[in-house]
């Protein structure tokens, strides 16, 4: 698991890049946001089962997920894997790729 988070951190996407420069160290209302961070959410025998947020901030209890187009062939999974979070009492919040980067395109043209 951890493993997998740090190749996800080593490999993020454009616009995981273009979001983290701007939530990176406290940017944003002195809020820490963590990338790639795991959530277990069963443990048996044998497995963990967990899901990996794109961002997270724990002070706010808020996960923050960037969709690109894959999700919108996914959209029974995410609604599952966002209710299992619900019930650890996490909110998620997700914003499709090209939101990111039109709001970050229309900040850098001020």
């Amino acid at each position: 698991m951890i493993k997998r988070c740090r190749r996800l951190r080593r490999n993020q996407t454009e616009t995981e890049k273009i979001f983290w420069e701007q939530v990176r160290n406290r940017k944003i209302n002195n809020l820490k946001f963590l990338r790639q961070h795991p959530f277990i959410y069963q443990k048996d025998a044998s497995d963990l089962y967990y899901f990996i947020a794109d961002f997270y901030c724990a002070e706010k209890k808020i996960i923050i997920e960037l969709d690109g187009g894959i999700h919108n062939e996914q959209k029974e999974y995410d609604e599952y894997r966002d209710s299992v979070l619900k019930n650890l009492e996490l909110k998620v919040v997700r914003f499709k790729n090209h939101e990111i980067e039109k709001a970050v395109g229309f900040v850098r043209s001020l």
